[in-house]
């Protein structure tokens, strides 16, 4: 049975608030109001058993006739309490996505892996200080990207086999796959890091496509030297169209999800791009960020057509 309200819904303003934080549901209505939007109905959004007792999730149905200005009205507050609010047009929410593509460092995992690599070689402040500047978009990443692998060149490969066993993960990893993937959503890892850091993440949790770059070793180890392609910014976005394009769907029926300049344009290409624990330049690029809450926030800015019915 079809729901009808008083006023057509434009927005859905979907409040996650993390372990910690504490900002009540009224005081976002308030602040929409203020904005100039009518609350149409709220409802409290499940999450996962495993995070129960770290994540509440409150969806607020809106009429917006000015979603920019209520969103930058969302933002302040939600840098004020440190919670995630996303302001999602109803037709985002609606869409039914195919595919899923993350970036991995700082975005599935909770480090850079060419940074701990270094760390391992004895020049981890030299290539971490390019690495902090290269996610910002201050310098190029490929010339980076060469610089710093150079700066590995002898490195044991076994620091790589190290690190693979103990991959500091981002929070809600499992369960944004298993969600993920029970929509029947396909998942893939674009990383400009290294493809057998990727696979592992893949054979731990599901990925169904990888693209990483390749870390030369000879003799047992790491040659320092480039083989291309370099994944960077470019390469990413058109790994996406090409994905898309072989399984079918279109990219609007893309998520795309990461923290540095180097995830810009895939994100822009997507149906739904996501600034994940982002740098300050991807996150005033990016409409819609998860800047507070794990990686099951992904989860909840995916709805349904009926997501408010009986409301």
């Amino acid at each position: 049975m079809r729901t009808h309200f008083v006023v057509d819904p434009t927005h859905v303003i979907v409040l996650m608030v993390p372990l910690g934080a504490t900002l009540d549901v009224s005081r976002v209505a308030e602040v929409a109001v203020s904005a100039g939007a009518e609350i149409v109905a709220t409802r409290a959004v499940p999450v996962p058993i495993t995070l129960a007792d770290r994540r509440a999730v409150t969806n607020l149905l809106v009429y917006s006739a000015d979603p920019d200005g209520l969103s930058a009205r969302l933002r302040d507050l939600s840098d004020r309490y440190d919670v995630d609010i996303a302001l999602q047009p109803r037709a985002a929410r609606c869409q039914t996505y195919g595919l899923a593509v993350f970036d991995m460092d700082s975005t599935l995992i909770d480090c850079e892996v060419i940074d701990e690599l270094a760390a391992a070689a004895g020049v981890g402040e030299q290539v971490a200080d390019i690495t902090e500047r290269a996610m910002r978009g201050e310098v190029d990443f490929d010339e980076s990207f060469r610089t710093r692998l150079a700066l590995l060149e002898g490195l044991d490969a076994g620091a790589v086999d190290a690190l693979a066993e103990q991959l500091p993960v981002k929070e809600g990893l499992r369960e944004m796959t298993t969600t993920l993937k029970g929509r029947g959503i396909k998942l893939a890892i674009f990383s400009g890091g290294f493809i057998s850091i990727a696979r592992r993440l893949q054979a731990d949790y599901g990925f169904d496509e990888v693209i990483a770059n390749t870390l030369e070793v000879q003799a047992g180890k790491v040659t320092g030297r480039v083989v291309p392609p370099i994944v960077n910014r470019e390469y990413k976005a058109e790994a996406l169209r090409a994905l898309a394009s072989r399984l079918g769907i279109t990219t609007n029926a893309c998520i795309a999800v990461g923290d540095g300049a180097n995830d810009l344009s895939m994100m822009a290409e997507a149906g739904l791009g996501v600034a994940f624990h982002a740098k300050p330049a991807v996150r005033a690029a990016s409409p819609i960020e998860v800047t507070h809450c794990g990686l099951d926030g992904v989860c909840y800015l995916l709805g349904s057509e009926g997501e408010f019915v009986g409301d």
